[in-house]
């Protein structure tokens, strides 16, 4: 039996062309025992990572290249003929580099020195394929014959980096198409190797792979024809199965062998370096975050370092320094310093409100002697992961500080983030009942009854509840087969907020193309892609609170001549929280439904902690896993505080003995649940992503039997798995609720002491949050705030405050806070039907 490496394999993310996820293909290929296998999806490299990393577990050596398929003129034209297709590998980093600039230029707009003007289909002519050669592996199917002067040219650029293909697949043009590439070859003076043209991981998978041939051609099954495969003989094949096919040519499976030892490129050899231009000259990066430390420690404590703090600041200057970090934090520093430039509102959240350096940096603003959080949750030696730094912006003007970060560096060096939009149970319904002729009507009444995100949520109980046929075999395909398509990817978007910056060029290590939206641009990696090639992601995330609030901190200033910031917001003021256990919180961060409403009466919140507490509790987690009354009856005395087992005390207590948070279940997990640090950062992520690519429940199901085998009760052991499973629909670590908590205080302190710019922030703001305008209207009226109407005369596009002729009842004898009363005028910006440009030109003639 001849060893045999598959070198032409499409996966799923060749979408609606390839069959197989690249975790399918992978396993299947190390259970056939091939010596290789060769990954080149159409025109991207999309899927490239999650096969690596599948194949690196099986040691699997993994090629990693595309296939495309150049335009005949070059043109962007959608009738303008191809080339027959061109899978292309690696052979070195170098090669990766030119397979990245193709993909690259092959998205960028006719006038490549042009603006970045949205998304582009993929269009590029043999030109630069030639240019583009160096240490690249291609090859040539019979197809070329048909063009000869380009075969020609390919075989000069490529040298003996190019191979001829041929394939046989059990069709009467077998023997024929064998000749014309063995005439290829000998025209081309190349060797033949054979290739299977692989779709997917096993012959059953064709129904589904005839879908999603339909789904992008965009006809019915019964009318796609020929456009589908004769057979089922495009998946992947072993050695033996090979030779059988190929025993009159054993030389040719033998020196597929050779081609994939040749491409030995793989994602673990990409380097990647942070922008070195955020340290100044006369500094190393560590000195000058030592610098900015010190600095903005200073200015947080004028009248001195407390002693907590400092020990703090130190240990964690030198887990930096040793995990080669500093660099990093600087590149985020340098981003919250061109929101400040321009006076744009930012804080921090998730995981890096444990630390006191990004505090003093001023990347957070919560202080570290507020907290009780671990730095290690956020920076860890144990893990050796690089840290993720989520920064929230005012929702009107993050673009400012995305298109500062592409000036600045450029966006061959900063790229944002994709997103793979996988297939739902809705989307997979509608795609596939209408690639089996299901009608309209009859796909949206399927889709409408479902009420679930989840696997299993496809079953035959929505046949009824929907009035369709049960024996309807459309009806029961379509079924079987979105079942099945769940967790394809289905299309590509961006990103909400992740950059990716890199010293040099970041194109040469991934394809960079434009968004949708104009003026952004994306590599062609998920969040989770980068991780896994060591790519450090810097999240510049949008917030419409931090608009409002500082449109109030604005407000303030101008009309009480108070200066506020985040961080110097009077702490732990009893009036805030009697304001927050009377649930008076209509317009309030995360606090405002009414669910968190219906809670806060019964929490009680009289300090920071509470407040971490309330806007955790009521998430699906702690809802689903029926931690939300326990907790309750013990904080109100009615049950003791207990431990399900000795060790859990510290990782528990807290909260009282009820796990709330993330980080909590994850601490378990590995305390009495047999996990190791691994296995529990593995729960982690797959509570992040699991209704994109599962694999959960297998976790889920493994942490169940080592909690009993501890001894605690199959009863406990099940409220922790739902809370898991509540968790992945939608997690809340508490180290991102303490950074929304501050957020919280201030939109509460606020509402507290000045009502009516708070209200005016927040109409300004529009549209945010669960409330309309004539909501929050009328809770300012009920807090005694004189609203009045729109007036031609008076208005501007915002709504303003202007004086009332009263002292203002809210603050009276209030410490430190004294004010006239204030009313609201209403701006042009609420009369329905009156555009902006309207209402300022309104301004302007009255000006």
């Amino acid at each position: 039996m001849t060893p045999y490496a598959e070198l032409w394999c499409q996966s799923a993310f060749s979408f609606h062309e390839g069959g197989s996820l690249p975790e399918e293909l992978a396993k299947r290929a190390s259970e056939l025992g091939l010596a290789a296998l060769g990954i080149a999806d159409t025109d991207g490299v999309y899927g490239l990572v999650r096969a690596w990393k599948a194949a690196r577990q099986l040691n699997l050596p993994c090629l990693h290249g595309t296939m495309l398929a150049p335009r005949q003129d070059g043109a962007r034209g959608e009738d303008s003929p191809t080339y027959p297709p061109l899978p292309l590998y690696a052979c070195s980093e170098q090669g990766w580099s030119r397979i990245c600039d193709l993909l690259t230029l092959g998205k960028q707009p006719s006038d490549p020195h042009g603006p970045w003007e949205g998304k582009q289909s993929f269009r590029i002519g043999l030109e630069p394929v030639l240019t583009h050669s160096e240490d690249v592996v291609t090859l040539l199917g019979h197809e070329w014959l048909d063009h000869p002067i380009q075969a020609t040219e390919l075989a000069e650029a490529f040298g003996d980096r190019l191979y001829v293909a041929c394939w046989r697949q059990l069709l009467p043009a077998d023997s024929r198409n064998t000749a014309r590439a063995e005439a290829l070859a000998g025209q081309l003076g190349r060797p033949l190797v054979a290739v299977n043209r692989v779709l997917m991981h096993e012959p059953g998978r064709k129904p589904l792979q005839d879908v999603l041939r339909c789904i992008r051609e965009k006809v019915p099954l019964t009318q796609a024809g020929t456009l589908l495969e004769p057979n089922a003989e495009r998946h992947l094949k072993g050695p033996g199965a090979m030779s059988r096919l190929w025993q009159d040519h054993p030389d040719r499976l033998a020196r597929s062998v050779t081609v994939a030892n040749r491409c030995g490129f793989h994602l673990g050899q990409l380097q990647y370096r942070y922008p070195q231009e955020v340290v100044p000259e006369g500094h190393t990066p560590m000195s000058w975050l030592r610098n900015r430390v010190e600095f903005g420690a200073q200015e947080r404590w004028p009248g001195g370092l407390p002693t907590r703090v400092r020990t703090q600041l130190d240990h964690e200057l030198k887990l930096i320094e040793k995990l080669n970090f500093p660099t990093y934090f600087l590149t985020v520093y340098d981003i919250v310093l061109m929101a400040r430039a321009r006076e744009i509102l930012c804080q921090g959240r998730g995981s890096a409100a444990n630390s006191a350096v990004c505090y003093c940096l001023g990347i957070t603003a919560v202080d570290p002697e507020r907290s009780n959080l671990l730095f290690e949750r956020f920076l860890s030696e144990e893990r050796g992961e690089p840290p993720d730094i989520d920064v929230d912006f005012e929702h009107e003007r993050r673009e400012e500080v995305i298109q500062d970060i592409y000036e600045k560096y450029g966006r061959d060096r900063a790229a944002m983030v994709n997103e793979v939009i996988s297939y739902r149970p809705r989307s997979a319904i509608r795609d596939v009942g209408k690639a089996l002729g299901l009608s309209l009507e009859q796909v949206d009444r399927l889709a409408r009854t479902l009420n679930t995100w989840s696997r299993g949520a496809l079953s035959e109980s929505i046949v009824a509840e929907a009035g369709l046929g049960p024996d309807d075999p459309a009806v029961h395909a379509t079924l079987a087969l979105s079942e099945e398509i769940f967790g394809f990817p289905r299309h590509v978007s961006i990103h909400v907020g992740g950059f990716v910056i890199a010293d040099d060029s970041l194109r040469a290590r991934c394809p960079i193309e434009p968004a949708t939206m104009p003026d952004r641009t994306v590599i062609q990696w998920d969040k989770d892609d980068v991780d896994a090639v060591g790519f450090v992601k810097v999240d510049v995330l949008a917030l419409g609170m931090l608009s409002a609030i500082r449109k109030c901190f604005d407000l303030i200033e101008d009309h009480h001549g108070h200066t506020l910031t985040l961080a110097t917001l009077p702490a732990e003021d009893p009036h805030v929280y009697d304001t927050a256990c009377r649930a008076d919180t209509i317009g309030v961060f995360q606090i405002e439904s009414r669910a968190q409403m219906s809670m806060l009466p019964r929490l009680q919140p009289r300090c920071f902690y509470d407040l971490v507490i309330e806007i955790s509790i009521v998430r699906p987690g702690p809802i689903q896993g029926g931690m939300v009354h326990p907790y309750l009856d013990r904080r109100d005395g009615i049950e003791p505080v207990r431990y399900a087992h000795p060790r859990l005390e510290p990782i528990l207590s807290r909260t009282l003995g009820v796990p709330i948070f993330q980080e909590q279940v994850m601490e378990m997990a590995m305390a009495v649940g047999g996990f190791c640090a691994g296995e529990a950062d593995a729960l982690r992520r797959a509570m992040g992503a699991w209704r994109k690519r599962g694999g959960l429940e297998p976790l889920v199901a493994k942490l169940m039997v080592n909690l009993q085998k501890e001894g605690i009760s199959r009863e406990y052991a099940q409220q922790i798995t739902r809370q898991i499973l509540g968790f992945g629909e939608y997690g809340f670590p508490e180290s991102h609720a303490a950074s929304f908590a501050l957020l919280v205080y201030a939109s509460l302190f606020l509402k507290t002491y000045y009502p009516a710019a708070f209200c005016t922030a927040l109409l300004n703001s529009q549209p945010m949050g669960f409330y309309s305008t004539s909501s929050l209207v009328g809770d300012a009226r009920r807090h005694h705030v004189e609203v009045r109407p729109v007036r031609l005369q008076s208005s501007d596009w915002d709504c303003t405050l202007e004086p009332d002729g009263r002292m203002d009842p809210t603050l009276g004898g209030t410490e430190g806070i004294e004010s006239r009363g204030l009313a609201i005028r209403l701006g042009l910006r609420e009369v329905k039907g009156l555009g902006e440009e309207v209402g300022l030109r309104i301004m302007e003639a009255r000006r």
